[in-house]
């Protein structure tokens, strides 16, 4: 089962808010035809579905924008306020651009696992996905040095996700979106928990692509709101907040400024505690540990 959320967690220093920046590198490890895929990558700005067998080189120059001029930004953002993020990566992308990977580790970043290519999970079986999950870890420590030790999936996973994790080491999982803290999952079927770490979709950047889609300060007035609300809530129940971003996203100058406008509004209030997923697991781990199944 997967244990009630009824533990009131106590941040750092009294800090009411733990505030989670999450930064997804997927691009280089997307569905490609020049990689030998069927299809080419559907996930797409402009909405545009190429026939199979078929290269769609419009969307391709849109990711390798988030790795050439995204990147970069992004990560000028966060060292211009301080900040630590955790870079959740498809492990290809990273082999594919060493230069980010090493740049995650001299900027004290975490990286966490998302896959070894960007692709869903969903319909593997066991053997499968064992392996994918498996090289993913690889390819990270060897691009890191650092073996990852939580996990995002593309969307979806399976039965036998959380199990497989825990028999690879992770120790952490993002795929949930049922809370504003985290919690354990004692039904993993290893006898040993999961923790889990839940994610947001709707503060996500992806907000600002898909249709209809927020406009940059749309999406800025959106998280001063949430925060507003989980903040306020923090007075009597500290709260979790998850700020996700993409390099071919959040990298445009444009929703780049409303990033930094917006982490600018963090670092001037009290009592946010900004964390990398590995730090809010170790903190929840040794204050709240899980009960016994």
């Amino acid at each position: 089962m997967i244990e009630p959320v009824n533990i009131e967690p106590i941040w750092p220093n009294g800090a009411r808010l733990a505030l989670s920046i999450v930064v997804n590198v997927e691009e280089g490890a997307e569905m490609s035809v020049a990689d030998g895929d069927s299809r080419a990558e559907a996930v797409d700005e402009m909405g545009m579905m190429v026939k199979p067998g078929i290269r769609n080189f419009s969307n391709e120059s849109n990711y390798a924008y988030g790795i050439k001029a995204g990147a970069p930004r992004i990560m000028d953002i966060l060292t211009r306020h301080n900040l630590t993020a955790t870079f959740t990566a498809a492990a290809q992308s990273l082999e594919r651009a060493p230069d980010i990977a090493r740049r995650i580790t001299d900027d004290g970043h975490e990286t966490c696992a998302h896959g070894y290519r960007w692709q869903v999970q969903h319909n593997m079986d066991e053997d499968v996905e064992r392996e994918f999950i498996r090289r993913a870890a690889q390819s990270i420590e060897h691009t890191t040095g650092t073996r990852p030790v939580g996990w995002l999936s593309r969307y979806l996973f399976t039965a036998n996700t959380r199990r497989l994790l825990i028999e690879e080491g992770y120790r952490y999982h993002m795929d949930d979106y049922s809370d504003d803290k985290p919690f354990w999952d004692t039904n993993t079927k290893t006898g040993q928990p999961m923790l889990i770490l839940p994610y947001a979709i709707d503060t996500n950047d992806m907000k600002m692509w898909n249709a209809p889609a927020y406009t940059p300060k749309d999406w800025v007035d959106y998280l001063n709101d949430t925060l507003d609300v989980l903040y306020e809530e923090g007075a009597e129940v500290p709260r979790m907040m998850s700020l996700g971003l993409h390099l071919r996203i959040a990298g445009r100058p444009g929703r780049a400024a409303a990033l930094e406008s917006f982490l600018e509004r963090v670092n001037s209030t009290d009592g946010i505690w900004v964390a990398t997923r590995a730090q809010i697991m170790e903190h929840w781990t040794k204050r709240f540990p899980p009960s016994n199944p």
